[in-house]
């Protein structure tokens, strides 16, 4: 299990790889918000995962940093270095189960 230090290393970009997640990230919040765009508007809050969609084609980066946070404190019982290995699968998985935390609206 990864320490909060590194834990905090991973998120401050600090641990060498975790550039390289971030931009795994950046590519996973991209995706995501490519099927909310398409996904059926009867889809549960889609009015608000819709504007977090297009925000995130906005500024792809700054919605990837709200998520690193997300998928760092949902995978806390990984190593570091199983953090900063994560598939892409991995990654896209837990971006789309976290978009709802952020798509509020705001």
């Amino acid at each position: 299990m990864a320490t909060y230090t590194e834990i905090f290393d991973v998120y401050s970009n600090t641990a060498a790889g975790s550039q390289a997640l971030l931009n795994k990230i950046v590519s996973a919040v991209l995706i995501s918000a490519e099927s909310i765009r398409n996904e059926a508007g009867t889809t549960t809050n889609h009015s608000n995962r819709l504007i977090w969609s297009k925000q995130a084609f906005s500024d792809p980066g700054g919605k990837a940093k709200q998520m690193f946070g997300a998928l760092l404190a949902s995978n806390n019982t990984l190593t570091q270095s199983q953090i900063l290995n994560a598939a892409d699968s991995g990654i896209q998985t837990a971006v789309d189960n976290a978009v709802n935390i952020f798509a509020d609206g705001f």
